[in-house]
């Protein structure tokens, strides 16, 4: 029995990894759409065709529970695949969940009114498609007042990593960092908007400075992941767990292999 796991590219690794930690008896199905990726740079529509066929092929191979982490697939297409219905029995989830509770103190499914919340000043690091969607604000404002939200688009940084260019990634995000403390000089918190991230969160904490809660996503993610399965076990679907890409399997494994440092081999989706 497996949940999916979907990911434009590698970036979802690190939410998997944390949630094969966390959830030790549970298989999980890894679909990377690498021959795509990278997302940030697509438009809504293009993005979410390539996420609805990627979670159709996972709901196809059992996955009862398709969990998209992919922040960009989150923001442009969770909500229109939900709104237009999807088969009895599944569901697709979004990654943004775990981060908003965090960030605010609340529970999902408290549905008080917005109230002020410890927090003031947040960098929000994410892709440009991301960004552009507002969709992070736009949850957030339903749940916390009172909370400026500076958003930085990342341009590369995900390109690097998928080619393995770690020196370049840490270029980019020291760059990015910059830019965004240029609009907001003493940010309390910053959110790494993007699954690929937290491969840089050391990255992103020097330049940001230690003062600075950064929030990743794999470990918020996992423990909601477990919550969620507690009270729904029948989301835990039939099939098996593994790992598929549209991308060339050798090298998806190979630069997977890298990112967990241990052995992960990908088969053609």
């Amino acid at each position: 029995m497996a949940v999916g796991i979907f990911d434009s590219g590698l970036g979802g690794l690190t939410v998997l990894n944390a949630a094969q930690q966390r959830l030790p008896d549970v298989d999980f199905l890894y679909f990377a759409d690498s021959a795509h990726a990278p997302y940030g740079v697509r438009d809504a529509q293009n993005i979410y065709e390539l996420t609805k066929a990627a979670v159709t092929q996972l709901w196809d191979s059992g996955c009862n529970l398709v969990i998209l982490a992919c922040n960009t697939a989150s923001a442009a297409a969770l909500r229109r695949i939900q709104e237009e219905g999807v088969p009895p029995g599944k569901r697709v989830l979004g990654v943004f969940v775990p981060l908003i509770e965090a960030l605010t103190e609340r529970q999902w499914g408290d549905n008080s009114p917005p109230r002020e919340v410890e927090v003031k000043h947040v960098a929000l690091f994410a892709t440009p498609a991301t960004v552009a969607s507002r969709a992070f604000q736009r949850e957030l404002a339903f749940r916390a007042i009172g909370v400026d939200v500076e958003a930085q688009a990342c341009g590369g940084v995900v390109d690097a990593i998928e080619d393995g260019d770690l020196i370049l990634a840490e270029a980019l995000v020291r760059s990015h960092v910059d830019a965004l403390k240029r609009k907001m000089p003493d940010p309390q918190a910053a959110i790494l908007g993007c699954t690929h991230y937290p491969l840089m969160e050391q990255t992103f904490q020097d330049a940001l400075g230690a003062d600075v809660q950064v929030y990743s996503q794999g470990a918020l993610v996992a423990e909601s992941l477990a919550d969620y399965l507690q009270r729904h076990p029948d989301m835990i679907g039939e099939g098996a767990g593994g790992y598929l890409t549209t991308g060339n399997p050798a090298r998806v494994s190979d630069r997977a292999t890298q990112f967990l440092r241990r052995q992960i081999r990908f088969d053609a989706a």
